[in-house]
């Protein structure tokens, strides 16, 4: 997949300015990868406000730097190698004794390149769109085989192959597999716990390809749902259409979280929904924009985002539903297409 790395340079080039800085020093490995298609573990890129750029890096990738459309050093001190006063430095991902070793007139700054990755280029897309697409074939083949006495680590192993076999570079992060009990804890790191007959079981995993991250969450039932678990199940669903309904270019993000987290709480769940409703996802698994109560930020056209509501009680379980979705000014379009209705297994 070939990238407009100069162009995107150029942009971040634009809003230097009014930040009162002459250059960006990016450091974030990933911003880094972004700004000049260089994935490393060292490296970083000054940006001028010309538009100019300079690519410094240690000597295990400055050969694959050399190939790329950015003039490029070999340095040990890549940051070092590029800092000067008046430079605006990434205050994220730049550590206090970096910062204090580079010397004064450095300034710090948020997320400027975050705020510029969040909207893709339909290149970015479609590498989404893959990777959402293994993801849904992952589910649909694994799927068959959830059965009760199956552990927790089992079945988030057999997604996690499952999704490397179709294409995937690797799973998008620590895959999370909750049965009963464990539903009520919504980042559950799978144990040796067998599912049981009875169980909801949620899934919460996506693929990582070329470098770009799915995310998707399905809760299923092993065997017919007990009432209380398909009235919550039908109180979430009803929640994430909320959701991806009020998904439009424009709207405050703090509105979309309100339109789904308002339907659990007219039901007397708000305090079983503790979580935002949402994050982008990208070059990263948790990028730019988030949904939440206090977010105040307008979405974009063409940012991938997930809408991910759940309700979780403490003792019984949970569930959560999420997709991975982009906004257009059309309305969203899904890119996780597997079925939202209660699987019953």
């Amino acid at each position: 997949m070939t990238f407009d790395y100069a162009a995107r340079r150029e942009r971040l080039a634009g809003l230097l300015p009014a930040h009162e800085v002459h250059a960006l020093l990016v450091t974030s490995p990933v911003n880094v990868r972004y700004l000049t298609g260089l994935a490393s573990s060292n490296a970083a890129v000054l940006v001028r406000a010309d538009g100019t750029a300079t690519l410094a890096t240690d000597n295990r990738y400055i050969e694959a730097a050399r190939r790329l459309d950015v003039p490029s050093a070999e340095a040990a001190d890549v940051a070092g190698s590029l800092a000067s006063p008046g430079t605006g430095i990434e205050a994220a991902s730049m550590s206090v004794a970096a910062f204090r070793r580079l010397g004064d007139g450095l300034v710090p700054l948020g997320p400027v390149v975050e705020v510029l990755r969040a909207v893709k280029d339909e290149a970015e897309l479609e590498l989404i769109r893959t990777a959402c697409a293994i993801t849904d074939q992952a589910f649909a083949d694994v799927s068959p085989r959830i059965a009760p006495g199956m552990t927790e680590r089992e079945l988030a192993g057999l997604l996690e192959r499952r999704m490397t076999e179709l294409g995937a570079d690797k799973p998008a992060f620590d895959t999370i597999v909750a049965s009963g009990e464990n539903g009520a804890i919504p980042h559950h790191t799978p144990t040796s716990r067998e599912l049981r007959a009875g169980d909801l079981v949620t899934m919460d995993f996506g693929a990582r390809y070329q470098g770009y991250h799915a995310d998707m969450t399905r809760t299923v039932s092993l065997g017919p749902p007990a009432d209380w678990q398909r009235e919550v199940y039908e109180l979430v669903a009803a929640a994430q259409r909320a959701g991806r309904h009020a998904l439009t270019p424009g709207a405050r993000a703090g509105d979309v979280d309100e339109a789904a987290r308002s339907v659990i709480e007219h039901a007397g769940h708000g305090g079983h929904f503790r979580h935002g409703l949402g994050h982008g996802v990208g070059l990263e698994i948790h990028e730019e924009p988030f949904l939440g109560p206090s977010r105040t930020g307008r979405l974009e056209d063409r940012v991938p985002i997930t809408v991910e509501p759940g309700v979780y009680l403490p003792g019984r379980g949970g569930v959560r539903i999420e997709d991975t979705l982009v906004t257009r000014e059309g309305g969203p379009e899904l890119f996780t297409k597997t079925t939202k209705e209660l699987l019953v297994l």
